[in-house]
C-alpha cells in the first residue's frame, strides 16, 4: 500500500517538530530528486508511542458499525484531544501540534473508507499514515 501524500507530508511535518533533528542547523543541500526523512532516526519511536497505538484504536472503533456510520465531527473532536495529549508528551505547544494535525482525522476517514484493510492490523496502519516502513 502507497501512504497517501498529504497525509503522509502532514505526519512528517509534526514529527519533525517532536525531534531533536528539528533543533539542530540544517543540514547541506541535498540533490534533487533525493529524499530526506525529516523525522531523524527517531521515527520508531513515535511509531511505538502508545498515543498512535490509541489513535489506531481510536480509528477502528469511529468504523466499528461500517464506513457509512462514522460520526466525522466525533472522530475529529477525540483526535484533536489525543494529538493535544501526544503533543505534551513529546514537549510540543498543544495548540501547534492540533494546528499541524488538524487535516489527519478527515484524510483518516477517507483512506479508510477508500481501504478498510487500513485497520486490519496496526502495522497497516502505520504503512497507510507514515509510509511503508
Amino acid at each position: 500500500m502507497f501512504p497517501r501524500p498529504g497525509l503522509a507530508a502532514a505526519v512528517l511535518v509534526v514529527l519533525a517538530l517532536g525531534t531533536p533533528a528539528f533543533a539542530q542547523a540544517p543540514a547541506a543541500a541535498k540533490p534533487a530528486g533525493t529524499t530526506v526523512n525529516i523525522q531523524g532516526n527517531d521515527q520508531q519511536s513515535w511509531i511505538n508511542d502508545p498515543h498512535w497505538h490509541a489513535y489506531y484504536d481510536l480509528t477502528k472503533a469511529a468504523f466499528a458499525q461500517g464506513p457509512g456510520k462514522v460520526d466525522v465531527a466525533d472522530f475529529e473532536r477525540q483526535s484533536f484531544a489525543l494529538f493535544r495529549d501526544f503533543a505534551v508528551k513529546r514537549g510540543v505547544d498543544p495548540a501547534h501540534m492540533q494546528d499541524h494535525l488538524k487535516l489527519i482525522p478527515r484524510q483518516v476517514v477517507q483512506i479508510v473508507k477508500e481501504d478498510p484493510k487500513v485497520l486490519d492490523s496496526y502495522q497497516n496502519f502505520v504503512e497507510a499514515t507514515f509510509g511503508p516502513q
